[in-house]
């Protein structure tokens, strides 16, 4: 990631501008209207979770490669995924492919806490760096297999998965906690962006828009 020294390239650009404007044509002129996601989204310096190389791209309509076959997604799908999600000030959130980090700093800004797992050791210990260095520190970052989860601190109020499983893991289903939101990119071939939610009753899903993400690893595969 550029975290090590893309601070250096601010006085060359002016990021905070490149954001504003990220927001107001790519996320306000769609359907994003949540506040909190605007704000963080606004805040959160994209340009520093990407690839040096990538950097002149970073507040771009679209994803960029971050090594290791994976890839940030497009402002516009983390805001997406984000408002569906709806995380609140005091949830304590999963997130499931850590990549660069960025989805995970775009949460820490909504909720209480993060726990991110990711498959690849070196993004994770990357994205650990760089979320550090830029000073989000209600996340924790560790290497694993997102399709059993992380146990120890569940039930969760909201997991947002990154990458695209043929199916929803039943682990992370049953480590939502009840009144709890699931986000996913479900499917192989033929994706959708997906929410389901918790209740007394069992789960509800809504299709949300058909998306294209990288498969999402079983640590098995691997």
């Amino acid at each position: 990631m550029s975290c090590a020294n893309g601070e250096k390239s601010e006085g060359k650009r002016d990021f905070a501008l490149e954001r504003e404007k990220m927001v107001r044509e790519q996320l306000m002129r769609r359907d994003i209207t949540h506040p909190g996601v605007l704000e963080a989204m606004s805040q959160v310096p994209r340009h520093l979770f990407v690839p040096e190389k990538y950097i002149s791209s970073a507040y771009s309509d679209h994803p960029l490669p971050i090594g290791y076959d994976q890839t940030i997604s497009q402002p516009y799908i983390v805001a997406l995924m984000t408002q569906a999600a709806a995380p609140e000030k005091e949830d304590v959130v999963l997130e499931i492919g850590t990549g660069s980090g960025y989805q995970a700093a775009v949460l820490s800004m909504l909720c209480r806490k993060v726990y991110s797992i990711e498959i690849v050791p070196e993004l994770a210990q990357s994205a650990a760096e760089c979320l550090k260095k830029t000073g989000y520190d209600n996340i924790e970052v560790k290497t694993g297999d997102g399709y059993i989860g992380w146990e120890e601190y569940a039930p969760f109020d909201c997991i947002l998965i990154t990458a695209a499983p043929p199916k929803v893991p039943q682990a992370l289903l049953d480590q939502l906690k009840i009144g709890g939101r699931l986000v996913v990119p479900e499917g192989s071939y033929f994706q959708e962006l997906r929410l389901y939610t918790k209740d007394e009753e069992g789960i509800k899903r809504k299709d949300l828009i058909p998306v294209r993400f990288v498969p999402m690893i079983h640590g098995e595969e691997k």
